[in-house]
């Protein structure tokens, strides 16, 4: 009987399990690498470049008139979404009701607001004293300012596009979750906002946050008719001073340090309402 002798080094593992080697990806790295290069670049040249002006971007970064502009701006933004997703919420009801006419309520008013740009509806408003010169015996110049013709239009604008968003939330809650709570002598009113709309909030707040930044940002609109936000307190500076690209870069970065913190925010929101579920963690 013979034996055969094996070289150690030849082996397999002891587990019996093959080896995996990962594989290459050369390519990839490269592309990474290439991408990061032409980024770093990128940013050096706007460092570097001394036409951006970025002395005169930090003197007028948190001066008195910009801040102004961006509390109006954050204002402006809290308040249309408060008040659009309350009349939005209103019309999603109306879009799921039984009754016939609401249901068309519901639907012609999302459709009048959605086929109309913001811009149209903005400017309607700000004339609307040529239409109607008096309301309950007030001047519609004095009743209706700048600003509250930009809250006003920004908000039945905002409220189209909230009722679908709501709509949409509700319609993604189980329908057995409504039969159950009908079977417990729920009333309507209770079955909304004890089962259905806590539900539904895992649907709404992902819209409802990009919503918001986009109202942020569409509330340098309002510029048009004069309303003080931040866009048009840099453009009074720049009218001024004739630096236009430092004032210019001065809202940009107020707009994206402000939408960075509501997309940190709108995370942690989706989560709190995402626990239980496969949401995001």
């Amino acid at each position: 009987m013979s034996a055969t002798l094996t070289n150690p080094s030849s082996a397999p593992p002891a587990t019996g399990r093959p080896r995996v080697v990962p594989a290459r990806r050369t390519g990839q790295w490269a592309a990474a690498a290439a991408v990061l290069v032409l980024l770093a670049l990128g940013l050096v040249s706007v460092v570097r470049n001394k036409a951006f002006q970025w002395g005169v971007v930090g003197d007028y970064f948190t001066s008195t008139a910009v801040l102004r502009g961006l509390g109006l701006t954050l204002w402006l933004t809290a308040l249309v979404m408060v008040l659009g997703f309350a009349l939005g919420t209103l019309l999603a009801v109306f879009r799921l009701s039984a009754n016939p006419v609401l249901r068309a309520v519901g639907w012609g008013y999302v459709w009048f607001f959605r086929s109309t740009p913001i811009l149209v509806q903005l400017l309607f408003w700000f004339n609307i004293g040529a239409l109607y010169p008096q309301i309950l015996g007030v001047r519609t110049v004095d009743l209706l300012g700048p600003v509250a013709v930009a809250l006003i239009g920004l908000t039945l604008h905002e409220a189209a596009y909230a009722a679908e968003v709501v709509r949409g939330g509700i319609l993604s809650v189980d329908r057995g979750q409504i039969e159950a709570a009908q079977s417990l002598g729920l009333g309507r009113w209770r079955r909304l906002t004890r089962i259905v709309l806590p539900q539904a909030m895992r649907s709404i707040i992902p819209p409802a946050g990009n919503m918001l930044i986009g109202t942020l940002k569409g509330t340098s609109i309002v510029s048009v008719i004069a309303v003080q936000d931040l866009l048009y307190s840099v453009q009074l500076v720049y009218h001024r001073t004739y630096q236009v690209v430092p004032l210019l870069l001065v809202a940009t970065l107020w707009y994206v340090a402000v939408t960075s913190i509501l997309s940190v925010g709108q995370h942690y929101v989706e989560r709190h309402y995402a626990r239980g579920t496969a949401g995001p963690r």
